[in-house]
């Protein structure tokens, strides 16, 4: 059962307006990421299902964030169809993200009370999704569905709409800026958070850096600083 209400999720993707998006098939390895994102500040993550076994990695670091980084909000990403979300739903997740809108997803979803956040590439998507209960959406892949200029445009007509873009979004000053002052509510953030390089020498103090400067930008450029 998810340990955050969905409400809690949703405001507290608001409040950091950042989630860091990664996937590992090594339980290890997610603890050393999980914990190194915390301590820099991150209190939403999004494990992606993918590769083999990939529910059991999140079963157990689920497990384990809960004794270990208990104001962690644990999701699972990249789920399409609603057995999978059932699956992670079982296994605590307290949140889904899918890169597509698939409807009976918001089923299974919202008969757990669990926040769901589809993929939408169109403003008809959007509207859709908010139909069916999603509070916040995420348009993916960002850069290529218009990019900021995409998200302002959307929120001429619907300044209700609140939208998280994933793909295309870097830790610096200027995509930042870009994508705060269109309109966005929270960003997801994968490689550009957990370089290459940087995790083949398990350099976790690093990525600690990495996201303590990314939401110390997002405050700058928010105006809460």
């Amino acid at each position: 059962m998810a340990r955050f209400t969905r409400i809690q999720v949703v405001c507290k993707m608001a409040e950091t307006g950042m989630i860091p998006v990664f996937y590992h098939a090594d339980p290890e390895v997610c603890k050393q990421v999980l914990k190194a994102c915390y301590d820099g500040g991150v209190r939403v993550f999004e494990f992606t299902n993918r590769g083999d076994y990939a529910h059991e990695v999140f079963g157990a670091i689920n497990r384990w964030a809960a004794a270990q980084l208990p104001e962690m909000i644990l999701g699972v990403g990249s789920v399409v169809d609603p057995g999978t979300a059932s699956l992670y739903i079982q296994l605590g997740a307290n949140f889904v993200v899918s890169p597509i809108l698939n409807p009976e997803m918001a089923k299974v979803c919202n008969r757990r009370k669990i926040a769901w956040s589809p993929g939408c590439g169109s403003l008809n998507d959007i509207s859709y999704a908010e139909e069916l209960g999603a509070e916040i959406v995420k348009i993916f892949p960002g850069s290529s569905v218009g990019g900021p200029k995409f998200v302002a445009a959307v929120k001429g007509p619907c300044p209700w709409s609140s939208i998280m873009p994933t793909g295309g979004v870097e830790p610096t000053v200027e995509n930042l800026k870009a994508w705060f002052d269109a309109g966005v509510t929270c960003v997801g953030m994968g490689s550009n958070l957990f370089p290459k390089d940087v995790m083949a020498a398990g350099d976790w103090g690093r990525i600690t850096s990495l996201c303590a400067d990314a939401l110390a930008i997002i405050r700058k450029v928010r105006g809460r600083e």
